[in-house]
C-alpha cells in the first residue's frame, strides 16, 4: 500500500488557484516592492553583502518559479530595485521545482531548491553568496518593538517549534511516509 503525504491535496488546490483568475497588475506591483524592501532591510544588516553587489551595479537579475517572476536590479548604493519592464536581465535564476509542497518541505530540511542558472556568471556568484551568508535577524528587528528579553524568549519559542517541525518532517521522510503522488520512475512505494 503506497503512503501520501497528508498534504499532498494542497499541490492541487495550489494548481487550481493560480490556474483561476490573476491579481491585478498593481497588487502584483505592490508585492514585489514590498519583497524589494524586506530584502534590503536584511541586505542592510551586512555591510559586505552590500559591498558585494556595489559591484555588480546596473545588472539586472530576473528571479522566475512557475509564472510568477520578478526582475532586480542592482543599484550604485549594493541594494536592489525593481527593475523595468524592458529591461533585459543579465541573469536568470528558475527554480525547476514547480510543487509548493516539495518546496516548503526542502526549506524545512534546510534545502536550497533546485535552481537553473542563465547569463552572468559572477552576478550568479555573488548573489549565491548572498543566499549562503546573509541571514534576517529576526531576534534584532523584534527586540527593537519588544525589547531584549521578551524578543529573545519569543525566538527560542520559535526556534524550538521549527526543530520539532523538521525533526517530524525528517523522520517522516526517512521512514518513506512522505512519498509523492507519483515517484519519478512512476512506481508507487510502499511505506517502509
Amino acid at each position: 500500500m503506497a503512503t501520501q503525504s497528508p498534504f499532498s491535496f494542497l499541490d492541487g488546490i495550489f494548481d487550481r488557484v493560480t490556474s483561476g483568475p490573476q491579481p491585478p497588475q498593481w497588487l502584483v506591483h505592490e508585492v514585489h516592492q514590498r519583497a524589494v524592501l524586506f530584502i534590503n532591510h536584511v541586505l542592510m544588516q551586512e555591510p559586505e553583502a552590500m559591498e558585494r553587489l556595489r559591484r555588480q551595479k546596473g545588472r539586472v537579475a530576473r528571479v522566475q518559479w512557475r509564472h510568477y517572476s520578478m526582475a532586480l536590479l542592482v543599484t550604485p548604493a549594493g541594494l536592489f530595485n525593481l527593475a523595468g519592464e524592458g529591461d533585459t536581465p543579465d541573469l536568470r535564476l528558475e527554480m525547476t521545482e514547480l510543487s509548493p509542497l516539495a518546496l516548503a518541505q526542502g526549506a524545512l530540511r534546510g534545502d536550497k531548491p533546485a535552481i537553473r542558472i542563465e547569463g552572468d556568471v559572477q552576478l550568479a556568484a555573488e548573489i549565491n553568496w548572498l543566499a549562503d551568508h546573509v541571514r534576517w535577524d529576526l531576534e534584532e528587528d523584534l527586540a527593537r518593538l519588544m525589547g531584549d528579553a521578551p524578543a529573545h524568549q519569543l525566538c527560542n519559542v520559535a526556534r524550538r517549534a521549527a526543530q520539532a517541525l523538521r525533526q517530524f518532517v525528517g523522520a517522516r521522510v526517512s521512514q518513506g511516509a512522505v512519498v509523492p503522488a507519483s515517484a519519478p520512475d512512476g512506481v508507487d512505494r510502499a511505506a517502509v
